[in-house]
């Protein structure tokens, strides 16, 4: 198949090592790590000033609002500007207006309402920054190397996130909140620096008749909606990720309720499947990318949702965090999945949009799985939350299945094979 990208054809290597020495490449992924961990750290230090400020659950609840899932709605208009500019440029933006608008609460401390307004304008920015990030892959990387490529960017990201609240927890005795959201601040600029040195990432538009950017964003959501392989994954994408979003709200009460555990025992079961999602993407990096990406993607679909059904009758808080572990690997398998099927099935001039969509999505998703599962542990009990959790993502899985391995994919890289590598 070919790439869906413009790659140097230097990068075109059989032996499978030219990633390792793809500056550019390289260039972005410590770009995204170094961010990834200032958002962990500044999310920590947001969070303990809001509630020590506000004193309410409420104000938490409207930081976590605002810097998450309102601004996952505006993801196709996101993904429409990834499209429309150069993508370094639109990365290298984003980077520095993210920085201006941490710095400007790491100087002031606002009031909650500044406060989250500020938090609004690095969200959008980090929003904007994603699909471009994502759609930036395929034009540095070449095909061949996609899969070993969108695992480094997940291990990478992953890794600092699990670390940035262990490092928020050293930093903040020391430096206070202020330093540790200028610590945010620098991570931003270390980012957009590292990112000047790759080359310029235009966009070309393949003849699209252009017009305005809700024209743009328009013209991507018909697209998706018009595209029956594209509709089917992104629905199913969708959908297995509200499913697996119930295990956030429900593994707390499942540990303290139904197995009896302590504190120690809740975080330990959080982080399993953080160690199974570093796990997976780091096979997926050192194995051969010869793998089918429909294969892969389902396979991490059943297998994260059937950690789910599992967990819902663990016996002990050992028996869950084996299952939970395994259901990482699961979730690292399902996210190298799509994001490589993407890049590979959807039109250059069109992979922000899609990414932004689809993602978007993903964000309103979460939101709503978070309700759903406060809703079922109201109504029952943890276990079956975790059962019911488990069943909706295998039948999400099972329905969407047929669609992806019998059609062909659209885009102009489609050939026959649905699974192709």
């Amino acid at each position: 198949m070919e790439g869906t990208g413009a790659v140097n054809p230097d990068d075109q290597d059989p032996n499978g090592q030219s990633l390792r020495s793809n500056a550019a490449f390289r260039r972005l992924w410590i770009s995204r790590m170094v961010s990834s961990l200032g958002d962990s750290l500044s999310l920590v230090a947001l969070t303990l000033f809001v509630a020590d400020s506000a004193g309410a659950a409420f104000a938490v609840a409207a930081l976590l609002l605002v810097g998450d899932f309102a601004p996952s709605m505006l993801g196709p208009l996101a993904g429409a500007v990834a499209d429309r500019f150069d993508r370094r440029r639109v990365l290298l933006i984003s980077e520095v207006i993210q920085a201006v608008a941490v710095l400007s609460i790491a100087l002031t401390l606002p009031a909650l309402p500044v406060l989250l307004g500020l938090v609004a304008v690095r969200a959008v920015a980090f929003q904007v920054l994603q699909p471009a990030s994502r759609a930036a892959v395929p034009m540095l990387v070449a095909d061949q190397h996609l899969e070993r490529a969108n695992s480094a960017l997940g291990f990478g990201a992953n890794g600092t996130e699990a670390v940035g609240p262990l490092a928020a927890a050293v930093l903040l005795p020391v430096v206070g909140i202020r330093g540790v959201l200028l610590i945010d601040v620098a991570t931003f600029l270390v980012s957009a620096a590292v990112l000047v040195g790759v080359r310029a990432l235009p966009v070309e538009s393949a003849g699209e008749s252009r017009g305005g950017l809700f024209a743009d964003t328009r013209a991507g959501l018909t697209y998706v909606a018009h595209a029956p392989w594209l509709r089917a994954l992104a629905l199913g994408f969708v959908t297995v990720v509200a499913a697996n979003g119930i295990d956030d709200v429900a593994l707390v009460f499942l540990a303290q309720d139904s197995l009896g555990a302590g504190p120690s025992a809740v975080a330990l079961l959080y982080a399993a499947v953080g160690i199974g999602l570093l796990v997976g993407y780091l096979w997926f990096v050192r194995s051969p990318g010869s793998r089918s990406m429909v294969a892969l993607f389902l396979f991490g679909c059943a297998v994260s949702s059937a950690g789910n059904l599992l967990t819902g009758v663990a016996w002990a808080v050992a028996a869950a965090f084996a299952i939970q572990l395994v259901r990482g690997v699961g979730l690292s398998a399902m996210d190298v999945g799509v994001n490589t099927l993407l890049q590979r099935v959807v039109p250059p001039a069109l992979t922000g949009r899609v990414f932004g969509a689809v993602y978007g999505g993903v964000g309103v998703a979460a939101g709503c799985a978070y309700l759903l599962g406060a809703g079922l542990l109201e109504l029952t009990d943890p276990r079956v939350t975790f059962l019911v959790a488990g069943a909706l993502g295998l039948v999400a899985t099972a329905t969407m299945a047929p669609a992806l391995i019998r059609r062909p994919p659209p885009g102009p890289a489609a050939q026959s094979d649905p699974g192709a590598r």
